[in-house]
């Protein structure tokens, strides 16, 4: 998930300056529509159980504790079906579901929703945080929350949410997804000043047994990632939030540039039934739909 201010940095495109391991066009991304309306939206989610897609919207600063920021619900099919549908956040950015329960991430909260209703269930207080943004959640229903300002992962598990790693070697860690025994790592890079990187980030993966880092593919830099969904077994569909690049990103490191969106294209959410692709940017206030082929 996402940084975002209204006096924004603009910090080097991924690409520009880094070589990456290209590969030929074998996947490409086509616009089926895009509905606009947003406010900053920063992630969007599928849920196949009530077939609609959550995106949340900032609504104003990214660290802003100003009341300002909710959830909307969208038909698979672009749709608003109800466009405040859970209020009363701050500024709300990465969306999982675990145990039947909707989680966000909010500034320093993990804030927990019954999808039933839209009600608020619990507000689980991260001490110290920062910057809490993207969410992903294990087979066992624990639930993982990156703060890429402090190089820490936090973990809800049984009620009790606290600490699961902190760690320089993370890299101001933004995407989360779990995936078997590893938490696959989008990282946005080493930053210097402000959110600017002079190496941009890498997928990495975190073991959930023994916590060790390690990164996927040779390591290379590939850009300020936000997003980072399966695309099959042998890769991953994430953005790049700087440079606004959709990609197809290869467990072996190799890049296949599929849409630019430009900056502020942020964590998106994937139906791999249907290969849809629903991708929140968050300076033009657009959720779009790609099919991913």
């Amino acid at each position: 998930m996402t940084p975002f201010t209204r006096s924004i940095i603009v910090v080097m495109a991924a690409g520009t300056a880094w070589s990456w391991p290209l590969v030929a066009s074998a996947t490409q991304a086509v616009k089926i529509w895009e509905t606009p309306g947003f406010k900053n939206p920063e992630s969007a989610l599928y849920d196949k159980a009530a077939a609609v897609v959550y995106v949340s919207n900032v609504n104003g600063e990214a660290t802003g504790k100003d009341g300002n920021g909710f959830i909307s619900t969208v038909s698979l099919d672009g749709k608003v079906l109800v466009m405040e549908w859970v209020k009363g956040l701050d500024a709300p950015k990465g969306l999982a579901m675990a145990g039947g329960k909707l989680y966000t991430a909010d500034i320093d909260k993990l804030v927990e929703i019954d999808p039933a209703s839209g009600r608020i269930l619990n507000r689980y207080e991260a001490q110290n945080a920062k910057f809490l943004n993207d969410v992903a959640a294990d087979a066992n229903g624990n639930v993982y929350v990156s703060d890429m300002a402090t190089n820490t992962i936090w973990r809800l598990a049984n009620g009790t949410f606290e600490i699961f790693l902190s760690d320089e070697k993370l890299e101001s860690p933004n995407g989360l997804l779990a995936a078997g025994d590893d938490l696959i790592v989008g990282s946005w890079g080493v930053m210097t000043d402000g959110m600017a990187t002079k190496v941009p980030g890498h997928l990495k993966a975190v073991s959930l047994t023994d916590k060790s880092i390690r990164s996927l593919g040779a390591g290379t830099p590939i850009g300020n990632l936000d997003a980072v969904e399966p695309l099959g077994d042998d890769a991953f569909l994430v953005t790049d939030w700087v440079a606004g690049k959709v990609i197809r990103l290869g467990r072996d490191g190799t890049v296949q540039v599929l849409e630019s969106l430009g900056q502020g294209t942020a964590d998106l959410g994937y139906d791999p039934g249907t290969g849809t692709a629903f991708i929140p940017q968050m300076k033009t206030g657009i959720l779009y739909g790609f099919k991913i082929e």
